[in-house]
């Protein structure tokens, strides 16, 4: 029997019929009541059979209707032809291609008729390592220092680069820092409001110029209650967000204030940089800005968060009336673009303290998959998103319902229709200073788990993404800014997945933890891949004491994630086993003494497993800075709401100015790819 126009009209718009789960014992197939949902998302009726016949003619017609896709990406030296002699391609640089000219890399612009196409040629992989290395990992708002304001800030990341490349660290990784909201429940670095801009909390107060010359903000800065608000924020043993950008906050607007006078429209040097960057971002910047204004002239106001709450009139960047708040409140929009300005000049600073400092990458950056759905690229490139389904994971092991990580999608087709801009942007503004680039959930370049408002987890399916333009545009900025990139290939990942990372030069992530044998003995540092960057965990997962301890299994415990005492017993007595394959794999690997097989020191552990890392093959190792210095307490306990587990907000209990002197951090830090190995 032929397959009904549901059916054909979901195949033709990505969403796939069935997959197999993360165990590969089970096909899930996809139900028609989540297709139906799916598809009205993306703007298509099909409640009916007839409905759906008519949507598929509509979308036939409208394909049929142009000569040229909107874009087309091919590899360079791929052999091309125009598709009629009177087609003109205008390059990226000037001029126009001719019939046997080579074909250089970039983004050029083919015309034909009334139609364009642009036509991005890029490399055939993205920049590769230069040699093994070793780097530290960091939860930049976790770092203590003696001079942060509670939270950890560039200057603490430019320190941190400074030492670490001392001891032969060859790049220094931070989590995601886009932008965030710094309130509430708005903490996730893996949940912002947007990916194109950075989060203004990670700005260092003192190094900011302005200060030098404001009288104001350094007789604020002296302030009996000042200090003692510092004070309390810098002994707090988590983060305080609000607290830590409120003060923040009425210092850098007293700055502001001063930028104002002595540079945004004078001809220093400060200020010509700043233009530079404002016109540089241009629209993008300006509208992010704004959105940010708008959330302050919102918050005083009795209504829910988010540009969904405000009147109707200013939930498009474009209103008029959003067009006439932005001349209106000039100043307020300009803060929030000075900013930005202020954390990209400080970020460059610490890049180049990184490169300055023996790291052969520099700063390693982390791309979250996707931004909150009330956010500002959600405001800002509404066209390109979708509402009514959510970005999330189907069931597993460790989650049987599914995860549902309220994100909204990028309609893949519309991504196309957009010439892949958005893309573009994101990528140029991820690779800003930045060494290597971490792609989060890079499965989401293949295909993305869709979940129906309304419906749980389980009920999603998995929709189609044009991966090889998505790659290559990838590689062809990659090679631009000669940057490595990571893929997290972490969950249910296709069986196509390694074979495209490799062949587009891409890293794979490597979790110490997931490589097992089947009876769940840990794998040999030699099977470990090249292509690779290797870690013993992840931000989801326990630190290394904290695994040898069991905390992971107690906090499991006290969320509810494992449900009774007998269960959370078998656990602990599972990890015993664990435990012990564990110390046999160290010591077969040579990574620790068979003298301190029985009970190794905490320290001793560390450094054992931070050996074993720098043995593998693997291009890259990553050690945490949680593992260096041994804390218990994981980062994010997934699954769980702030009430039961303050995720993204544990502090390390050392300071950055002890971790020289610290013997337990000398004992753990790794030193097997600095002697060659």
């Amino acid at each position: 029997m032929a397959d009904s126009s549901l059916r054909i009209l979901a195949d033709r718009l990505g969403i796939l019929a069935e997959y197999v789960d993360q165990a590969g014992r089970e096909t899930r197939i996809t139900s028609d009541e989540t297709r139906v949902a799916i598809l009205a998302a993306m703007g298509f009726d099909a409640s009916t059979e007839e409905r759906a016949a008519h949507a598929l003619t509509t979308l036939d017609a409208r394909e049929r209707s142009r000569t040229l896709p909107p874009a087309r990406v091919i590899v360079h030296d791929t052999p091309f032809t125009l598709p009629s002699r009177s087609a003109v391609l205008t390059l990226e640089r000037g001029g126009t291609w001719h019939v046997g000219a080579e074909l250089p890399i970039g983004y050029h612009t083919l015309t034909l008729g009334g139609e364009t196409q642009t036509l991005i040629v890029v490399p055939p992989h993205c920049s590769p390592p230069v040699r093994r290395a070793m780097g530290i990992i960091v939860n930049l708002y976790a770092v203590r220092s003696e001079t942060s304001w509670g939270v950890g800030d560039i200057t603490d990341l430019a320190a941190i680069a400074e030492w670490s490349g001392e001891k032969g660290a060859s790049f220094v990784g931070v989590n995601p820092l886009h932008a965030l909201r710094n309130r509430g429940h708005d903490i996730s670095p893996y949940s912002p409001v947007s990916r194109l801009y950075r989060n203004p909390i990670y700005i260092d107060v003192t190094a900011v110029p302005e200060l030098r010359e404001s009288t104001e903000a350094r007789a604020l800065l002296d302030d009996p209650d000042t200090q003692a608000t510092l004070a309390a924020l810098r002994a707090a043993t988590h983060v305080d967000y609000e607290g830590v950008w409120g003060l923040k906050r009425r210092v850098l607007e007293i700055l502001h204030r001063a930028f104002i006078v002595r540079h945004r429209d004078a001809r220093s040097g400060r200020g010509r940089d700043y233009r530079r960057y404002v016109e540089e971002e241009g629209a993008t910047l300006v509208n992010f800005a704004t959105f940010c204004a708008l959330e302050d002239h919102f918050a005083g106001e009795s209504r829910p968060r988010g540009w969904p709450h405000w009147p109707e009139e200013f939930r498009s960047p474009d209103s008029p009336d959003v067009v006439a708040f932005r001349s209106a409140n000039a100043d307020d929009v300009d803060f929030h673009r000075w900013l930005q300005y202020e954390v990209d000049r400080q970020l460059a600073d610490a890049a180049a303290v990184a490169k300055e400092s023996k790291h052969g990458i520099g700063i390693y950056q982390d791309l979250a998959i996707g931004a909150a759905p009330d956010g500002a690229d959600m405001w800002a490139f509404g066209h390109l998103f979708l509402r009514g389904v959510s970005v999330g994971a189907p069931p597993d092991a460790y989650a049987p319902q599914g995860q549902n990580w309220g994100l909204p999608p990028i309609d893949p087709r519309r991504l196309i229709e957009d010439r892949y801009a958005f893309w573009i942007s994101l990528i140029r503004a991820s690779l800003r200073h930045t060494g290597a680039l971490r792609i989060d959930h890079v499965l989401g370049l293949f295909r993305q788990f869709w979940i129906p408002e309304g419906m749980p987890g389980r009920m999603g399916a998995y929709i189609r993404f044009p991966t090889e333009d998505l790659m290559g545009i990838l590689a062809l900025e990659s090679v631009r800014h000669h940057a490595v990139i990571v893929g997290e290939d972490l969950g249910t990942v296709p069986p196509e997945v390694p074979g495209t990372l490799e062949r587009w030069g891409i890293l794979s992530s490597r979790v110490m933890y997931f490589e097992r044998e089947s009876d769940g003995r840990f794998r040999s540092a030699s099977s470990y891949p090249r292509l690779s960057l290797t870690t013993a965990d992840t931000h989801d997962m326990a630190t290394i004491a904290g695994f040898w301890a069991g905390r992971d299994i107690e906090l499991q415990r006290m969320a509810g994630l494992i449900e009774s005492d007998e269960r959370a017993e078998a656990a602990l007595a599972h990890r015993e086993q664990e435990r012990r394959f564990l110390v046999e794999r160290l010591v077969a690997e040579g990574a620790l003494k068979s003298t301190d097989a029985q009970t190794p020191s905490n320290a001793e552990l560390r450094g054992a497993v931070h050996r074993f890392l720098c043995s593998t093959p693997a291009a890259l190792v990553g050690v945490y800075l949680e593992d260096l210095v041994g804390e218990r307490e994981p980062v994010n306990l997934p699954g769980v709401g702030a009430d039961v587990f303050r995720s993204w907000t544990r502090r390390l209990s050392h300071t950055l100015e002890s971790l020289a002197t610290d013997p337990d951090v000398a004992v753990s830090f790794p030193d097997a790819v600095r002697s060659g190995r």
